[in-house]
Formats: C-alpha cells, structure tokens, sequence
C-alpha cells in the first residue's frame, strides 16, 4: 500500500495545485486594531509607545469564493493573539501584531497580497487558506527570506522543492485514502461518483487521488467538471443517481457545496455526499439543516476536542458581533479556527526558540519546533510538512443543525 500511494502521488501531484477552500478560477507593525475575521490591512494589538514588537503575518483570503474559510481560519489567530499577546525574544517582551492582507481567493491576487507583507516587515507569515495561493505567493516570500506557515493548504505542491514553506495540516494524498478507505467500510461503496470544478487545480486534484485508492480497492469511478461560476448542478446530480452511486465524492468550494447540497434535496438524492476540508463550514451545515442528505466531510478537528478551547473562543466569538459575523453568524467551531489558533502558538514557539526577531533565524528554528494543540500534536518533517496520520470524519446532524463526529480515521 505504501508503494501504491507513494506512485499515487507521483501521478497525481501535477493535478493538485490548491487545497483547502480551493480557489476561484475557497510582526512590528501598525498601531490600529483590525476587525475580528475582517479584511482590514491594519495590525492588530497596538504596542504602546516605544515597546518592541514583532509583526506575523497574515496571509488569507478575505473576500472572494474562500473568503468563508480564510476569515474563519484567521479568526482562530486573533483569538489566540488575545489571549497570548507578547511573547519572550531573547529576555525580552515583544507585542505581537497580526498584519492581514487579502490574496482576495485569487492566484492572480496572491503575489500582491504577499508583497504587501513583505514590505510591512513582517518576522514570518501564516496562511493561507488555499493551497493555490500558497503557491502563487511563494516566490515572494522565498526572496524575501520569510517563512511561512500553512494553516490548511493540503496541497503537496506547497512544501515541495523548498525549505521557506511549512503547514501544520495533513495533505491532500492522505485525505483521500482516509475518504476513499471510509466510502468503501461505512458504505460497502463499488460505485463513486466524483465532481469537481473544471481547471480546479484543488478539486481535481483530490479526485485524482480518490480515484486512484478507490479503484485499487476494487471500486468503480465515474468524474464529471463543471464550469466556473456554475450555479445548476441538477443534471451532474441526476446523473450520478442514474449511474447508480453508492456515494458522491465533491470536494468543492463552500459556495459550491451549498449549492450542490440544496439541489440534491430537490431531486431527491439519497447516495451519502463525502466532502474534503472545505466542507466543514458552517454555511454548508446550514444548507443541510431540515434535510434528508447524508453528508460527511472529513476535517482537522471536532468541537469536543478540547473543551477549554472551545469554551474560550465560544465566549470570544459571542463577545464581539464583528468575530460572529465572521464565523458565519453563530459559534459553531471550524476546524479551520483551531488550526489558525494552533498556528499562532507554533510561530510563537519558533520566535521563541530562535531568541530573534530576524526573519531568517525564525525560519531556521521553525523546523525543529515541536507544539502540542488543539489539534493535536504538531511536528515537521524534513520537507517542512506536518507529521500527522488522523483525520476526523463528522457529519451533519439534519436535525440539529450540527456537525457530530463519526470516526477517527488513521493513516
């Protein structure tokens, strides 16, 4: 199985570009707070006069198709920043400031957004949302002698062939097994039908990887794209119930998935719908409250999994109407959330190891950084990707309104 996934890999890595909200085609600093989960450009935690501070920047997508996720990821930040606002640097306190800027969803945006850090002075940078962008923006950090850290961008592509770039998250390879594996033992799955948004570099990519351990396990594959800004999925829909699906496998953008979810129930779709990452968002929970869908999504972390933290920033998002709002109106909590809060304290940590706040000491510490969170525990490999094998598998509660874990799954 190793040397299967290992060739999967191989063939598949020239197809997936972007992860995690795929996207559209989802520190010194300032002294002005910025909006919780809001599109600001301004730092925030404002150091009084003559304080030492250190800028982190924040790299994600505010507007745009994953601009759902990207607020919600950088939401998990500022709590954390609230929380913990300084941090020791070589005996000596720093306020940290969160310096946002918006790569907008967009490849074509990315470069800028991550210029415009750059030319901030931020000590290191967190994001994005998006493999796609990671990608895009990161020559801009490489010349910059920046490191950054990936909250949620799945995508291989990231870390490969450089040593700037690291993430806390699993990858895109290890998030299909755990997907193809889950169809074929909790459904006795042989038929899947996959779809995914065509030139997607994120969509396509998984699928790809999909489609590679579910047909080694003996199942049978069928994959239909559709175009950007597509809004009817009923045909795609009606298709797969002709074909006879035993599960649907759309690992979409939100937007997409909530429109994919309301027209299955129209036509009455009863195959179980399987969703990545980008899944887990409360607007796609909403979209399948008072239905009869089955949807699961596979995911980073499950409320519950550390009540003091889901205390703490429940209280946090339920404070300021600004956080609510950016959370999608309720307290529900993303996993994405928990990544971002867990971001913070591994870049703490490798500030603090490096006893620097050069940009370059940070990243040379950042590799040997080791940080137990939220979500787990956090390691890196030596390519700079997350040494993690599990996978939370949850689905939606029709009823309630709420995301129930199903399984724990293991690489």
């Amino acid at each position: 199985m190793k040397k299967f996934l290992a060739s999967a890999l191989a063939m598949a890595m020239v197809l997936s570009l972007a992860a995690c909200g795929g996207d559209s085609k989802d520190k010194p600093g300032g002294s002005a707070a910025s909006t919780p989960g809001g599109s600001s450009t301004t730092a925030s935690n404002p150091a009084p006069a003559g304080d030492k501070v250190i800028k982190i920047g924040v790299f994600e997508p505010l507007s745009g198709d994953s601009a759902s996720g990207g607020k919600k990821e950088y939401l998990g930040m500022q709590y954390a920043n609230s929380e913990t606002p300084t941090v020791e640097v070589g005996g000596e306190t720093y306020t940290v400031q969160l310096v946002p800027a918006d790569n907008g969803s967009s490849t074509d945006k990315a470069p800028s957004a991550a210029a415009q850090l750059v030319s901030e002075g931020v000590a290191m940078v967190l994001g994005s949302y998006g493999s796609g962008v990671s990608i895009a923006a990161s020559d801009t950090f490489k010349e910059a002698g920046i490191s950054a850290m990936g909250v949620t961008c799945t995508n291989p592509n990231v870390t490969a062939g450089n040593d700037h770039y690291f993430r806390i998250c699993f990858l895109d390879n290890f998030q299909a097994q755990v997907l193809a594996n889950f169809a074929a033992e909790k459904f006795q799955a042989k038929t899947a039908y996959c779809l995914g948004e065509t030139g997607n570099e994120y969509d396509q990519g998984l699928i790809a990887f999909f489609e590679q351990i579910f047909t080694a396990n003996g199942g049978k594959v069928i994959k239909d794209s559709f175009p950007n800004n597509n809004s009817d999925f009923n045909s795609y829909l009606n298709k797969a119930k002709a074909e006879g699906a035993d599960v649907i496998f759309t690992p979409v953008s939100i937007a997409y998935a909530v429109q994919i979810v309301t027209q299955a129930q129209s036509l009455g779709i009863t195959a179980p719908i399987l969703g990545s990452d980008t899944l887990d968002d409360n607007m796609v929970l909403d979209a399948a409250k008072g239905t009869d869908i089955q949807l699961y999504v596979s995911t980073f972390y499950q409320e519950g999994g550390s009540p003091e933290f889901d205390q703490g920033i429940k209280e946090y998002i339920n404070s300021n109407s600004s956080a609510k709002d950016a959370n999608g109106g309720n307290d529900t909590i993303a996993a994405v959330t928990a990544m971002g809060y867990d971001a913070y304290y591994v870049a703490l940590e490798a500030i603090k190891a490096a006893g620097s706040a050069d940009p370059a000491a940070i990243k040379a510490a950042l590799s040997g950084v080791t940080y137990t969170g939220v979500s787990g525990a956090i390691a890196f490999d030596d390519i700079g990707d997350a040494v993690r094998d599990t996978a939370y598998i949850k689905h939606s509660n029709n009823a309630d309104g709420a995301w129930e874990l199903e399984t724990v799954q293991k690489g």
